[in-house]
């Protein structure tokens, strides 16, 4: 059976008895990239029924019917299911939202242009490029069309403010004053960390300079390569530079001033 034949099951199954606003497929199997390792991500968005009795029975008769293996309420990361598709070993990963997490986002992020440090705009790609299987009342897809409008310029700058400042640009506390403590100490862990820091602001002002969502975590590089026009010189070979960093590397810290003095020359 194929993967759209079973969801098309899953779909029949959780609301024949269950109140859900919309059911969308999302994650690396939807995104402009992808590979034989991506999984399913599911996101069902509905009220109560991560608690509700008949939920978490359907949620069961699902399992049983098409799984080889599976975790019903797992909440190691977000409340979901997991489960390994019986046969073709496919994973499918189903998390349960309700739809006043995407309004909340939209207010605060989209419509109040507030930044956060790193990944600003991360849950919004996630929404813009989810596939629709279900939409009760249509409300998914009029999030959807509101991120198909021009990107708000004050959300750009204000993104590029605020990140630019906490990794470089401050002169206390910014990541790149943590990471001269860190390497002053010879720290390796904590210099990994600082760097880790840096490139989730770095990669969160790239994406916004060119007014585009965050695409995530995952394959960045191609990301950027993909959507992006403005980018940075020397943008792979300043990355490969900190990306290899290791212990004994004692020129990190001009590495990551380069990269970093690279991005700021096309603000």
């Amino acid at each position: 059976m194929f993967i759209n034949d079973i969801l098309s099951d899953y779909i029949k199954i959780m609301t024949k008895n269950n109140n859900i606003d919309s059911i969308v497929l999302s994650g690396s199997k939807t995104s402009l990239i992808n590979d034989d390792m991506s999984d399913y991500d599911i996101y069902v968005y509905s009220k109560g029924l991560t608690k509700s009795r008949k939920g978490i029975e359907c949620r069961k008769e699902f399992a049983e019917k098409y799984a080889s293996y599976c975790e019903i309420g797992n909440d190691y990361f977000e409340y979901g299911d997991e489960m390994i598709l019986k046969d073709s070993g496919i994973c499918l990963d189903f998390m349960y939202r309700d739809l006043s997490w995407v309004e909340g986002e939209m207010e605060y992020v989209w419509r109040g242009y507030n930044s956060k440090i790193g990944y600003t705009t991360a849950f919004l790609y996630n929404i813009k490029h989810s596939d629709i299987l279900y939409d009760k009342e249509g409300k998914f897809k009029k999030f959807q069309d509101e991120l198909n409008e021009e990107y708000p310029h004050k959300l750009k700058n204000n993104i590029i403010e605020k990140n630019f400042n906490v990794m470089y640009g401050k002169k206390i506390a910014s990541f790149y004053e943590q990471l001269e403590k860190a390497v002053k100490r010879n720290d390796a862990v904590s210099i990994n960390h600082r760097i880790t820091a840096i490139l989730s602001s770095y990669f969160d002002i790239l994406f916004a300079l060119n007014e585009e969502l965050h695409a995530g975590e995952k394959k960045l590089l191609d990301y950027v390569l993909r959507l992006c026009s403005k980018i940075p010189n020397n943008f792979d070979k300043d990355l490969k530079n900190i990306l290899v960093y290791n212990e004994n590397d004692k020129n990190i810290l001009e590495k990551v001033k380069i990269l970093i003095e690279n991005i700021q020359k096309i603000l």
